[in-house]
């Protein structure tokens, strides 16, 4: 096929334009870098049109833009609909990164920046797949892009987009590339992605913070206190004991859970990698089921009183902490905020008084093995991969998966690249040179053979 040999012949400046990208801090979470983000919506928005895309278009949301483009070929064949974003995850802390995070390098055939993976080098394959079909006038059937900026606060603006336009976003499938494989030995597909909500609790206890030894000891200290709700979430068994949390956690029969356990795992490397002496969870389960299928709850952040340099002896007003959960079938996000939302109020003691706020979240998703969306990646990928997939659960989020499927009545396709070793949402994220351009080649047989659905 002429589009893998256009692939070839074009990889450094595949590369050197990712590079571009990346060097764009669109940061959604943070204000001071709304300039960025709309610099890299139109980035994208003029490589659209450079590469022979119609209708393109940066499509105002009361937050950052949506960037949308497509191609029809003829209105009788498939439609695929790209789903993919170009915000990143804050770089901090930078004095963590090996290089600034925005600068990117290629080193030992990894691309090293923030959002190398999640998710500019991941959505990125699909503009450069896009790009070598027109090109070769390989194109089989129609295909539009929906790139947003604000995945990593959250996508609000997204379900009013999504809604207002139904008819444009019409498709026979919906591919998205911000997941992971197992590894470059045994690709794989997701299948099921987890649910989440997120909040953050506020603690108050004196109108002031306090000298720790004038008043120490005769004043609740909202740090511990704090700390206190927080433990008492979890039981020693690693089940969370807010009430009514279970209530709709779909249960799997052994048979689903000895299938999902057959995708290969060393429990010893994976502790190895991480630097841990042993792995902690839900009594009962392994590793891949905790984090796969169960849902779980963590403590992200936890501040308050005197954090600087040297000491400074005080008894703090306030305490906060940021937790998530994340969430299972048949869990739904709202309904879970709610109930962690009162159980902490609840059990918050007289000499304090609890804010929780809601941040946002997302309801969990499975996709079907039999779907022609499935099928068509699964033959991708055998064919530029040289392997069969292997179906998983992963235990992140896309809260846009199941907002598609509600809103537009379309299965979605997960068919990333990443690693685990990406390190995405941390210092010195990554992505393998390797995967950037197999992806490429992978996206463009899925097309060939969605076509034929």
């Amino acid at each position: 096929m002429e589009s893998i040999k256009y692939i070839e012949e074009n990889k450094q400046r595949f590369l050197d334009e990712l590079f571009e990208l990346l060097r764009i801090p669109s940061v959604s979470a943070d204000s001071k870098f709304k300039g960025d983000v709309r610099k890299a919506a139109e980035f994208l928005k003029a490589n659209f049109e450079k590469i022979g895309a119609d209708n393109v278009e940066i499509c105002e949301t009361a937050g950052h833009p949506i960037v949308y483009a497509e191609k029809i070929i003829d209105p009788s064949k498939p439609t695929i609909l790209v789903y993919g974003h170009y915000d990143v995850q804050p770089a901090d802390p930078y004095e963590l990164w090996d290089s600034p995070p925005f600068e990117p390098v290629l080193k030992d055939e990894r691309i090293y920046a923030r959002g190398a993976c999640d998710d500019k080098g991941q959505m990125y394959m699909h503009v450069k797949a896009f790009e070598a079909m027109v090109a070769c006038d390989e194109l089989p059937c129609n295909v539009k892009f929906m790139i947003e900026g604000e995945e990593e606060v959250g996508s609000d603006n997204l379900g009013v987009f999504v809604a207002e336009n139904r008819e444009k976003l019409k498709s026979d499938v919906i591919v998205i590339s911000d997941t992971s494989i197992i590894s470059n030995e045994h690709p794989s597909i997701t299948v099921g992605l987890k649910g989440l909500s997120y909040l953050q609790v506020e603690v108050t206890g004196p109108n002031r913070d306090l000298h720790s030894g004038v008043y120490g000891g005769g004043v609740a200290n909202p740090i511990n206190t704090l700390c206190d709700m927080i433990a008492s979430l979890m039981d020693d068994k690693g089940r969370i004991t807010i009430p009514g949390f279970y209530d709709k956690v779909v249960e799997l029969t052994q048979e689903q859970r000895d299938e999902l356990n057959k995708a290969p795992f060393n429990l010893d490397d994976y502790k190895k990698d991480l630097g841990i002496k042993e792995v902690k969870g839900e009594d009962g389960y392994t590793t891949l089921e905790r984090v796969g299928i169960r849902p779980t709850l963590d403590v992200n952040g936890i501040w308050g009183g005197y954090i600087g340099e040297g000491a400074k002896t005080v008894l703090p007003s306030k305490a906060y902490a940021k937790i998530s959960t994340r969430l299972v079938p048949d869990q739904d996000n709202k309904e879970i905020t709610e109930l962690i939302k009162n159980h902490l109020e609840s059990i918050a003691p007289d000499y304090v008084k609890v804010k929780v706020t809601p941040h946002h979240g997302g309801n969990p998703a499975v996709t079907s093995t039999e779907g022609a969306g499935y099928q068509a990646a699964a033959k991708a990928i055998e064919k530029a991969w040289g392997k069969a997939p292997i179906p998983t659960r992963d235990g992140g989020s896309i809260p846009i998966v199941a907002l598609f499927s509600d809103q537009l009545q379309v299965d979605s396709v997960l068919l990333g690249m990443g690693l685990d070793e990406d390190a995405i949402h941390s210092p010195n994220e990554s992505y393998g040179i390797f995967n950037y351009y197999k992806g490429i080649e992978t996206i463009t047989w899925f097309h060939q053979y969605f076509a034929q659905k």
